[in-house]
């Protein structure tokens, strides 16, 4: 739902509608939104828009913000399939569900209509191109930048035979927990065989949490930004905007449902965590082989 169409029916200020996340421009979306005070649940369930219906209305003490979505469910039809689609698309899906999950890509989306974002971004960080007065576009061409470079660095932890492995030095963080450096990979792999932690990736920035000093974690992220050209501190520069963080390296699929609706024609169901892309677990199942290879989405 787009804050403008709500702010023109409620009199409401653009920045007094709360969203948890931008949903897809194109497909059929249903999504929370909360309206301040002296908005109430009536009023609400009253609106008519085009193209939009209001399903529920309720009082909350809170107004939601970004992040605050829990997960996605996505319901998807893919067309043009052959016979045998569905159960490959089953067997994708199984496999995908065996911890760690899916391969957390960032989807082509990130990267902009013309696929140019992560260049953009490289340019400020660089110095290349100044920080232009639209700090919001500018934090997005920077985060493109750290999107690719988290791609690289699961192109080459897959390339190398390391998706499902955990080195020394790994940033793991336990499923709905905290974060921790690995300093025992054998105990630390029974434990993501089981689930109940990931590794994750970098999403560079100067204030980024590092993996452990001298390890073989450390010494892969350094690799991406040296094939990069990028120095460590290269990133010091934008902090005010890209800080960097942590993104795990896989995500949990659950729920998935394959259904035929005709002949040439699957329906495809499945719920990932906030922050995942749905085009990155269809990737997998429309390659119609063994899901997980180093092939990233294009940026």
């Amino acid at each position: 739902m787009r804050r403008a169409r709500w702010r023109a029916h409620s009199a409401c200020a653009n920045r007094d509608i709360g969203i948890a996340g931008m949903k897809d421009r194109h497909a059929v979306t249903r999504q929370w939104l909360s309206l301040p005070p002296p908005v109430a649940p009536e009023q609400a369930l009253a609106v008519e828009l085009p193209g939009m219906r209001v399903l529920e209305a309720h009082r909350h003490a809170h107004k939601l913000r970004t992040g605050h979505v829990r997960a996605n469910r996505f319901v998807l039809r893919v067309r043009g399939v052959d016979a045998g689609a569905a159960e490959r698309a089953r067997q994708i899906l199984a496999a995908l569900s065996v911890p760690p999950g899916a391969p957390n890509w960032y989807g082509e989306q990130r990267f902009g209509r013309d696929g140019d974002n992560a260049a953009r971004g490289r340019a400020l960080v660089t110095g290349e191109r100044p920080l232009g007065r639209d700090r919001r576009l500018d934090r997005l061409m920077i985060s493109a930048l750290q999107s690719q470079l988290f791609n690289d660095w699961l192109t080459a932890r897959i390339g190398d035979g390391l998706y499902r492995a955990v080195l020394a030095g790994d940033l793991l963080h336990k499923r709905g927990g905290g974060m921790f450096v690995c300093d025992d990979p054998a105990t630390d792999q029974a434990r993501l065989a089981a689930g109940e932690l990931v590794v994750t990736g970098p999403m560079f920035g100067d204030r980024m949490r590092l993996p452990g000093n001298a390890s073989p974690a450390l010494a892969r992220e350094a690799e991406v930004l040296a094939r990069a050209g990028l120095p460590r501190e290269a990133f010091s520069s934008v902090r005010a905007l890209a800080e960097g963080t942590r993104r795990d390296a896989a995500i949990e699929v659950a729920g998935a449902t394959v259904a035929a609706v005709d002949g040439s024609t699957l329906e495809v169901g499945f719920a990932l965590p906030s922050g995942a892309y749905a085009t990155a677990v269809m990737r997998e199942v429309m390659k119609g082989d063994q899901p997980v290879d180093a092939a990233p989405p294009a940026a």
